[in-house]
């Protein structure tokens, strides 16, 4: 996969397969609807792979596919109904084909700048098991400097980390550094805008009676978004851009790593959410192109 969208489908039936696996699940696939989550601009093709792979090789009797974005929200209680989700679904249609989005939005991008600046300090990592060793450190330790002119241009005081062998790092301006280039992705080299110049140009896209909504409706989710100050700074930023007289709010759930997963938990166990599943006789009865009408 890269930046959530499938790539190689063999390996990923392999892995699905395996979670239907003897002793992974443990629950029958022919007896269980599926909801699988999908990155945002997800081609329609690799959604009908999925419908596809699922119906015909597991078997399943229902499957739905969801904007990761979505269940976020329904993490937070802000979506409850099938009305709410249709109505955020075509605001956030209008978003995402209208905003300049850029690869340097994608949370692997804080991720990959954090190795490098570890690798600058002299601590190299390469293997799958030592990049979760990053991206823990990433989230626990990295932060959005309120000075970050001020920070590049002092001594700041190092942190010690300990690594799970015993042995300790130092770690000294790449804890703010890697997560700056959010912000201003000019650092990395990319001629990209920074997260808060594209919440705004995509909220600003929007028809004009959501604005004021969105802006008061935004939502924190993914473990980039855990940097200490990130909330405080992109509230600040987006401030700066934003028109005067609007109220501006941010919410940051405390488990809003996981945030997808939960609001995927909270949707499967709605009553109406049966009204939105895929049906296996509606798959064969219109083809994998059904999963497209019902997906939000």
């Amino acid at each position: 996969m890269e930046h959530g969208i499938v790539n190689d489908w063999n390996d990923m039936e392999l892995v699905w397969g395996y979670l239907y696996g003897k002793g992974q699940l443990q629950t029958d696939k022919e007896e269980h609807p599926v909801l699988l989550t999908e990155a945002p601009l997800n081609p329609t093709k690799n959604r009908e792979k999925m419908a596809e792979i699922f119906f015909e090789t597991f078997n399943v009797p229902a499957l739905f596919v969801s904007m990761q974005a979505v269940l976020s929200l329904y993490s937070t209680g802000k979506l409850h109904t099938e009305e709410q989700l249709a109505s955020f679904w075509i605001a956030a249609t209008a978003l995402l084909t209208q905003s300049r989005f850029s690869k340097v939005l994608q949370c692997r991008t804080a991720l990959c700048v954090s190795t490098l600046l570890l690798r600058k300090e002299g601590f190299d990592f390469h293997k799958s098991s030592e990049f979760e060793l990053v991206r823990q450190i990433k989230e626990k330790l990295c932060y959005l400097s309120t000075n970050p002119l001020r920070d590049e241009n002092t001594e700041i005081e190092k942190i010690q980390y300990t690594l799970p062998d015993g042995s300790r790092i130092d770690l000294g301006q790449c804890r703010f550094r890697a997560a700056e280039c959010l912000f201003r992705p000019d650092l990395i080299g990319e001629e990209a805008e920074g997260v808060h110049e594209c919440l705004v140009y995509s909220i600003q896209k929007s028809d004009l009676e959501l604005r004021k909504v969105l802006y008061q409706n935004i939502v924190l989710s993914g473990g980039s978004t855990l940097f200490q100050g990130f909330g405080d700074r992109l509230l600040n930023e987006t401030k700066k851009l934003a028109p005067k007289d609007v109220k501006i709010r941010i919410s940051a759930p405390q488990e809003r790593r996981h945030s997808t997963w939960i609001g995927g938990s909270i949707l499967a166990s709605l009553d109406t959410f049966r009204k939105m599943w895929v049906s296996k006789k509606e798959y064969e009865d219109e083809g994998a192109k059904v999963i497209n009408r019902k997906t939000f």
